[in-house]
């Protein structure tokens, strides 16, 4: 199975990924996560890509749609593949369509996990994590025994600052703008499938397989 993972942040994406990556026996392939290994091992692609990272610059997709092509070339991705964070633009999306077909492949299916945006905004500006040891905790669904006090080490509890309600707000915003037209490209072509996030990993686990045709 050959799928693209949609999500806003917060959405529970990752946590789906994982899950999804074992079920099927496919690796879960996080954008972020080879752009970092190729440069940690130096490659050619990544000597590239580190230029424009060391001057905050966003890496130009024709290095990252090379660091996705090498990476899906690879023998574990001969059964299928899990990509997040990739596609994040129709530019990107139709140059994906090529390399696929050059390997004689096609995407599957284009998972979107939905959440309301205010359950996200709700979900993220209530996180404290501990300064000391990085247990997490929530203000609604997980509070400390204690307000801003570990229950693990009896560190102090903070609001990290990508976990801010405005920051999280703009976050949002960024993310519709730069996605629609990305669910309108998949929806187009057929391969859209819509899973509904739900309060419980297990509950929003059934809508994937569901949204999967995989009951």
């Amino acid at each position: 199975m050959r799928l693209i993972l949609l999500g806003a942040p917060g959405a529970g994406k990752g946590t789906q990924a994982e899950y999804l990556s074992k079920r099927f026996s496919i690796p879960h392939i996080s954008t972020g996560d080879i752009l970092r290994e190729n440069v940690k091992n130096e490659t050619e692609l990544g000597k590239k890509a580190k230029e424009y990272m060391d001057k905050g610059l966003l890496v130009p997709d024709e290095i990252v749609i090379e660091i996705v092509k090498d990476r899906i070339s690879k023998e574990d991705c001969k059964n299928g593949f899990l990509l997040d964070g990739f596609p994040r633009t129709i530019a990107q999306a139709e140059a994906l369509d090529k390399v696929l077909q050059e390997l004689g492949q096609k995407i599957d299916k284009v998972l979107n996990i939905e959440v309301p945006d205010e359950k996200i905004l709700e979900r993220m500006s209530g996180r404290r994590i501990c300064k000391n040891c990085g247990a997490s905790f929530h203000v609604i669904y997980r509070p400390p025994q204690k307000e801003g006090v570990c229950d693990v080490c009896g560190g102090e509890l903070y609001q990290r600052e990508d976990d801010k309600e405005e920051t999280v707000k703009k976050r949002l915003e960024v993310y519709h703008a730069q996605t629609q037209p990305l669910i309108d490209y998949y929806k187009e072509k057929g391969l859209l499938v819509v899973a509904y996030g739900q309060e419980e990993i297990a509950d929003t686990t059934k809508e994937v397989l569901k949204a999967l045709g995989i009951e």
